[in-house]
């Protein structure tokens, strides 16, 4: 479910209809964030490290309402619940697109993340579908093959919904704990530096509840 903002009484109002005019509009930032203690869990219990770090991951964007709008047309809509959209990669090193609802219960989701990934992985191509137009979720993609710094998206500036996209990197070890490369590209029409900052403290704070 969706309901629609009323731009009229948004205090963002101002600053949506600056920011959509330009030819990009997204910015974002990379962060390392302390993942310690879910991948010493995950390790332990034998748990998929993605699979579990995505979970936390929508747990914190499902929690704050600036990451849950979406342009669509001329209007902005805020979802009740977002989803994850993630790549899938395959043998001979294609990927294809996946669909992942978000569910609180972590058995449940990890669940429909085994059986999704075993569909794309037995699929051929993209495997684009009506799941991969959706406004509401989040787009994810890992690329645990190395550690970044920086990273750019391919974007369609024609279709500029504001759907944020979130991708990780390498783990690494340093100061006795465990860091993962984060980049985190959003709207500035409907996201600022300060809605990410409360994000990144959030996901923190899930990456702490085990």
């Amino acid at each position: 479910m969706r309901h629609l903002i009323d731009k009229q009484n948004w205090d963002r109002i101002e600053h949506f209809n600056f920011f959509k005019e330009f030819d990009d509009p997204y910015h974002g930032v990379v962060v390392d964030i302390d993942c310690t203690l879910i991948y010493t869990y995950c390790k332990k219990k034998g748990e998929s490290f993605y699979a579990f770090y995505l979970h936390k991951m929508l747990k914190a964007i499902n929690a704050l309402d600036a990451f849950k709008c979406r342009i669509d047309g001329d209007e902005v809509y805020c979802y009740d619940t977002v989803h994850g959209s993630g790549t899938v990669g395959r043998e001979d090193h294609t990927f294809g697109f996946s669909f992942y609802p978000y569910d609180p219960d972590w058995i449940t989701f990890k669940t429909l993340v085994e059986k999704e990934n075993q569909r794309v992985k037995e699929g051929t191509g993209l495997m684009l579908d009506t799941n991969g137009s959706r406004l509401d979720t989040i787009h994810f993609s890992a690329v645990p093959w190395f550690r970044f710094t920086s990273l750019k998206h391919a974007r369609s500036f024609s279709n500029p919904n504001g759907t944020p996209k979130l991708s990780t990197g390498k783990i690494y070890h340093s100061d006795n704990k465990i860091w993962m490369p984060t980049q985190i590209e959003v709207h500035h029409g409907l996201i600022d530096g300060w809605h990410l900052g409360v994000l990144i403290d959030k996901i923190h704070e899930t990456f702490c509840e085990i």
